[in-house]
């Protein structure tokens, strides 16, 4: 019998409980992956406190992972028994050594990429590839400020931003943060503990402000965040690690300068497998020439999952953390 973290109610992370699980035979068009790494992702905690709900409980979560195809089920055309697969977004179910799903949200991992460094870059690489070129199309010369940039996030978004030719600003909360941050493509670093990062902004910028903030900070971060921009700017914002945005005026964005928002997520952006693969193919492409480079900042056996996410809720986590399967 193999183990998965189920959840019966929402709550703190001592509702994820490590119990016996039996995902069955894959159905028509689903994949059986024995899975060897998975990615944590804010996400995580919110569909465990609820804030994101999950179509029904008991329920396993997680939305990143990477393994080996084990079978397939009847119609599978797109991976083979035997594959080394990565996915990223729905449906939930990675907290888990063994799982169910679909094989067209799967693709296929180059040889040069280990299930490890998969697990730790899909979600959050795919994420910061829609950032740069979905929602606002990054081009050399373009000042762009990332919140919690030594985040898992936030150090994939620095270097590749960096790679196409934009001056990267970034904010952290400590010394060691904006060290790492630094290191990984970013221009400027602003200790947001310690100063006013709008006024830093618009001094690096020589007043003119910045063509677009990535924010997945939300509620601490947001107004500031419409504060660094120039006009007609936008704001992405992807995440709420502080808190949900409140609501607010859109006046606002007119006043600040006829300013442009958008909260964008994964799932739309990859929901047809060819903009999925598209996704997957520039990513592992930039992170083969090592133009990315992944930062695993932590590991934990995928059983010790509920104190990843304290560590992560407490901000005491760097780059990516991924949770490993011991066999």
């Amino acid at each position: 019998m193999t183990k998965a973290l189920m959840m019966e109610k929402t709550g703190g992370p001592e509702v994820l409980q490590w119990v016996d699980f039996e995902p069955g035979p894959p159905k028509s068009g689903e994949v059986l992956l024995r899975q060897e790494a998975v990615g944590l992702n804010f996400i995580d905690v919110y569909h465990r406190s609820g804030l994101y709900p999950l179509p029904a409980l008991p329920a396993v979560i997680g939305m990143e992972g990477a393994g080996v195809v084990q079978a397939v089920g009847e119609g599978v055309s797109e991976v083979a028994v035997g594959d080394r697969v990565a996915y990223a977004g729905l449906p939930p179910g990675a907290y888990a050594e063994v799982r169910n799903i679909p094989a067209h949200r799967l693709v296929k991992l180059p040889d040069a990429i280990s299930t490890r460094q998969a697990a730790a870059m899909m979600l959050q690489g795919m994420t910061a590839r829609y950032l740069l070129h979905g929602c606002y199309r990054v081009k050399a010369g373009d000042r762009i400020l990332v919140q919690a940039a030594a985040g898992g996030v936030g150090l994939i978004l620095c270097q590749w931003a960096k790679h196409i030719g934009a001056q990267v600003i970034g904010t952290a909360g400590s010394p060691e943060k904006a060290a790492l941050a630094k290191s990984h493509g970013c221009d400027h670093l602003i200790l947001y503990r310690d100063e006013d990062f709008v006024s830093r902004v618009k001094e690096i910028t020589q007043g003119r402000g910045v063509d677009v903030v990535y924010d997945s900070v939300g509620q601490s971060t947001f107004m500031k965040s419409l504060d660094c921009l120039r006009p007609m700017g936008m704001v992405v914002s992807f995440g709420q690690s502080s808190g949900s945005v409140p609501p607010f005026d859109l006046g606002i964005l007119g006043a600040k300068g006829s300013l442009f928002l958008t909260r964008p997520s994964l799932m739309a952006y990859t929901a047809m497998r060819e903009d999925l693969l598209a996704h997957a193919r520039d990513l592992f492409d930039v992170v083969e020439k090592e133009a990315v480079k992944i930062e695993i900042g932590q590991t934990y056996p995928l059983a010790e999952a509920a104190r990843a996410h304290r560590d992560l809720e407490d901000r005491k986590t760097t780059g990516s953390t991924v949770l490993v399967l011991e066999r």
